[in-house]
């Protein structure tokens, strides 16, 4: 699964919108198979930005390939930037709500079906976020104790390995 990750997304920068959609459930988080030092990575639905497409227009596609929910966008929150080679991303983080939808477990069209990697969509609560501390979680999640205070974060921060 690593080679396949690798061969489909390293080597190259890649620029990502992902959204936060925070509400009385918790924050809404994806599960990825065969990311990570864990084996897999919790992380909010989010994907890579296509030419000639906007923010708005990445993670309206993002959140419906990946959690069956459409959304609107609300307001840009914070940059992070990821890299553990050859992995290497540049994180637009955005607020978000839900518009309609049904909440599914997605997937990622730029692999074969039979090499999907979303394995789990549900919403985390902060015991969530306790429990799964390490690489298996979003290294967004080591500033924060509770998911509202995603919705607090600004600035630009760096996850480099």
């Amino acid at each position: 699964m690593k080679k396949q990750i690798a061969e489909n997304f390293g080597g190259a920068l890649r620029l990502r919108a992902c959204g936060l959609l925070v509400n009385e459930q918790g924050v809404l988080m994806v599960r990825h198979q065969g990311l990570s030092d864990a084996g897999y990575l919790w992380a909010p639905p989010g994907g890579g930005m296509l030419f000639g497409k906007s923010v708005h227009e990445c993670l309206e596609r993002e959140f419906l390939e990946e959690t069956g929910l459409q959304i609107t966008v609300e307001e840009f929150l914070f940059v992070n930037e990821f890299h553990a080679a050859p992995l290497h991303a540049i994180e637009l983080f955005f607020k978000v709500q839900q518009t309609g939808g049904r909440l599914i477990t997605g997937y990622d069209p730029e692999l074969d079906p039979d090499k999907q990697i979303i394995e789990e969509v549900k919403y985390f609560q902060q015991n969530d976020i306790e429990d799964e501390q390490g690489p298996q979680l979003h290294s967004i999640f080591n500033k924060i104790s509770h998911p509202h205070q995603l919705l607090y974060l600004n600035g630009y921060f760096q996850n480099w390995k």
